[in-house]
């Protein structure tokens, strides 16, 4: 019996694109290729890689070099590229760099398999020429599920999968194999995005707004929670359009209980909204549905109207400080986070003090800050309003102190309260951390135990805040939560 291949999938970039390597896996494993963690012990090393902005394309270059480098070394025989980079650059990719086998677009995907197999058999499957995926379906939203059929789209894999495709859990599983153990997984609820951002070049990559249907979310969720997921997050590039291609704008809204509803699902949280597109009906269901956290991962990019404009985005300091308001009069507990970016060209010194203060009212539980820099086919960058790079590098190392400290503030108010903590990770050297409603995986901070007694992975757990290490949360779990048994471990 011939050896299996062997494929190993490293994933940079964001929680869709990890959505988008477990579809992969799925396709791999239901072809007969062996999933294994480690490159060094796969046949193929394939690396999901991130074309957002400069540094995560150098992360994406540096990881299919050091993938390379273990040809003639180990098992490893081929280094291929997919994900964002690889679809946006395609060809000019593969000639920059010829240590990578193979550069693979969206379009590769549902044959994942048969591209793999060819290059490791020494072939040479032709890299894609990039396009504008904008393009690929209707302007009007309400006429792109008709298309989507004929669009390949990440992450959106058919779910009640044709007999022999499916894996062994059932007839709701998806085109998916899990990558990991954790108790958290991402499920997508849209790709693309129809916002035109001067700034971001993603839309012309990852294409034009298009939602799941809530049957395959759902189904997906259920798929989940039976492979043991207790938080789903709902991961798109723009989650508050979920819906208006299939004639409901608000679809979330009836969306969110259902999934709150599966059973074995403990927490739903819903990431990346738009300041400019939340509406009372949504911050009342985020705010007071069971089981659905009430966080807010909303993009705020600036505060600055003048700087807004210039973005392509809405908004001002006042009205993103009354949005704040309105939803902590409902839930003065909800976590809430943003990014922003400084430098941004024509930005004055008066726009700075502008998003200074926005940022000193905000009470944000994490920031993030980025420096400005041009981004190719962006709108941006043809501006001539720059600043110098000095000025940039000047103003990022301020702001990123300022939100440093004031995070760390944002910790401090959370002293004393009792929180429902979902435990990650219980060691003997680490100790035991999970994460509370305000705290999304990988981007915010998380929770530190003051013990590991009676805690275990997966396990929601009342918790008091004892004290704070910088955005993080120390606290003492509640032995009224943990159960007679268990806490006296």
């Amino acid at each position: 019996m011939p050896e299996r291949r062997t494929v190993a999938l490293v994933t940079l970039g964001c929680a869709r694109n990890e959505v988008d390597s477990e579809e992969l896996a799925g396709r791999l494993e239901a072809d007969g290729w062996q999933l294994v963690e480690d490159a060094e012990a796969a046949d193929v090393a394939v690396v999901n890689t991130c074309g957002f902005v400069e540094a995560a394309k150098k992360d994406s270059v540096d990881a299919l070099l050091e993938a390379n480098d273990l040809k003639g070394h180990g098992r490893t025989q081929a280094v291929v590229a997919v994900g964002c980079m690889a679809e946006r650059y395609g060809k000019e990719l593969a000639e920059a760099l010829p240590e990578a086998d193979g550069v693979l677009g969206f379009d590769d995907y549902a044959d994942i398999s048969d591209r793999l197999q060819t290059i490791l058999n020494g072939g040479i499957h032709a890299s894609h020429t990039p396009r504008d995926r904008r393009k690929l379906l209707p302007i009007s939203p309400a006429e792109r599920q008709e298309s989507a059929a004929a669009v390949a789209l990440p992450g959106h894999g058919p779910v009640d999968l044709p007999e022999g495709l499916a894996p062994a859990s059932g007839p709701r599983a998806p085109l998916r194999r899990r990558l990991d153990g954790s108790p958290v997984a991402s499920v997508k609820l849209a790709s693309g995005c129809d916002r035109r951002c001067s700034f971001c070049a993603i839309p012309s990559f990852r294409g034009s707004f298009i939602s799941r249907r809530p049957s395959d979310v759902l189904n997906e969720t259920r798929w989940l929670a039976e492979q043991g997921v207790k938080e789903i997050m709902l991961v798109s590039e723009n989650n508050t359009s979920y819906g208006k291609d299939l004639g409901d704008i608000r679809l979330l809204e009836s969306l969110l209980p259902e999934l709150a509803d599966v059973d074995g699902i403990e927490r739903v949280r819903v990431s990346y909204l738009q300041p400019a597109e939340m509406r009372p009906g949504l911050i009342d269901v985020l705010t007071s549905t069971p089981k659905v956290a009430p966080y807010f991962d909303l993009s705020f990019q600036h505060s600055a109207p003048d700087v807004l404009r210039a973005m392509r985005r809405f908004g001002d300091t006042d009205r993103f400080l009354e949005l704040l308001h309105t939803i902590r009069s409902k839930a003065p507990e909800a976590g809430v986070r943003s990014n922003f970016i400084v430098g941004f060209p024509g930005e004055s010194e008066a726009d700075f003090a502008e998003l200074e203060r926005f940022l000193n009212g905000a009470r944000l539980d994490a920031i993030g800050v980025f420096g400005y820099s041009d981004e190719e086919g962006t709108e941006a960058a043809t501006y001539d309003n720059k600043l110098d790079e000095d000025v940039v590098a000047e103003r990022l190392a301020h702001i990123s102190q300022l939100a440093e400290e004031l995070v760390s503030q944002r910790a401090e108010e959370r002293v004393g309260e009792t929180l429902q903590v979902l435990v990650e990770s219980v060691d003997d050297e680490d100790g035991a951390y999970g994460r509370a409603a305000h705290q999304a995986p990988e981007t915010d901070g998380q929770v530190l135990f003051t013990g590991r007694e009676g805690l275990r992975v997966g396990r929601m757990v009342e918790a008091k805040v004892v004290g704070t290490e910088g955005v993080d949360l120390v606290a003492e779990p509640l032995a009224s939560s943990l159960g007679p048994e268990e806490a006296g471990r």
